[in-house]
């Protein structure tokens, strides 16, 4: 395969959000046929070409649909965040991925890369420039890691000679077109409400938005031979650094003066788990300003060994942090300011 393969159809789950159109758009350069199935109707990929389908993945008829006729499938979509029920979070989670892998084999797909997330490796321990080795936690603190682990496992599992699959793990995407991680730094921060939490000296890891789609193309690649068959790969940019520093970073970006303010870790979590209370007993549906599982999150290290990946799928950053925080920042004055 590679960059000058084509006359290849790819489908990819949640083409509309922020990794799968990154992922659309990397695909297109290399002149492939691409599909996209997603939730809301995005005009903007069928203007760039792309075949978009409407639909629910945890629907086994449109998934079917979309994954038929196709040669390889780039299963990104999923329901992301740190507050919720199970039940909201098992249905595109797992029983989507699990209708995704039917769909490969009923139509025989030789090749599925899936983007499950570091977090599936994540109870409430520091982890420290760990690799693939790393165990799955005995318990999680909110679901959405609980149930990618799932998925993934399921993933892993699926991975034989017809059906070669590759899971990428892929830590705190951002850049330019995030609808997500920014918008909520740079509101939160322009309304004088952003805290951070512990000494913000925790060291996590991050990966910029082409990079993190660009590994997604390269693990497809190598399925073409065995190398990577059946396993799971951390994706970042290698550049560990305090958390505090990266929220900073972000905030400068748009131009807005650094956040002093700071929340003990303790006091963070044991908030966390107070608002949990409540909301649950109130039945809320709007995510609580803070969880237990964001408060570690901010408060403990996590960063990790990309080695495998580096070798495996011949990955490696082609942005530091530094330049990547250069373009988020004219698309945040563009977009966001």
């Amino acid at each position: 395969m590679g960059e000058d393969s084509t006359n290849l159809k790819a489908l990819v789950t949640g083409g509309g959000g922020f990794l799968g159109k990154a992922i659309v758009e990397q695909l297109l350069e290399r002149q492939w046929e691409v599909r996209s199935l997603s939730r809301g109707d995005y005009p903007d990929l069928r203007a760039m070409g792309v075949e978009t389908l409407r639909g629910d993945i945890a629907d086994a008829r449109i998934v079917s649909e979309a994954v038929k006729g196709c040669d390889i499938v780039f299963h990104v979509a999923a329901k992301a965040g740190v507050w919720g029920k199970y039940e909201d979070y098992y249905r595109p989670n797992v029983m989507g991925t699990e209708n995704i892998l039917d769909a490969c084999r009923i139509h025989n797909v030789e090749r599925l890369v899936y983007t499950s997330s570091p977090s599936v490796v994540y109870g409430d321990e520091p982890l420290r420039g760990v690799d693939e080795s790393v165990d799955y936690p005995d318990t999680y603190l909110t679901a959405y890691p609980e149930t990618k682990a799932i998925a993934e496992k399921k993933v892993v599992k699926a991975n034989c000679k017809v059906l070669k699959t590759v899971s990428l793990r892929p830590h705190l995407i951002w850049g330019p077109g995030d609808n997500h991680l920014v918008p909520r730094i740079v509101d939160r921060a322009r309304r004088g409400k952003l805290r951070k939490v512990g000494d913000g000296k925790a060291v996590v890891d991050s990966v910029y938005i082409d990079d993190a789609a660009r590994a997604h193309l390269l693990a497809a690649d190598a399925l073409e031979g065995d190398a990577a068959a059946g396993k799971v790969y951390f994706i970042t940019q290698g550049e560990p650094m305090a958390v505090g520093e990266l929220i900073d970073r972000i905030i400068d970006s748009a131009g807005l003066e650094p956040v002093d303010a700071t929340v003990p870790a303790k006091i963070a979590y044991g908030m966390g788990w107070l608002l949990e209370t409540v909301y649950r007993l109130l039945r809320k549906k709007e995510e609580p300003l803070m969880t237990r599982f964001v408060a570690k999150q901010l408060s403990t290290d996590h960063y990790f060994d990309i080695s495998a990946a580096r070798q495996d799928l011949d990955y490696q950053p082609t942005w530091t942090i530094d330049e990547g925080m250069n373009e988020l920042g004219e698309w945040i004055r563009a977009e966001l300011l």
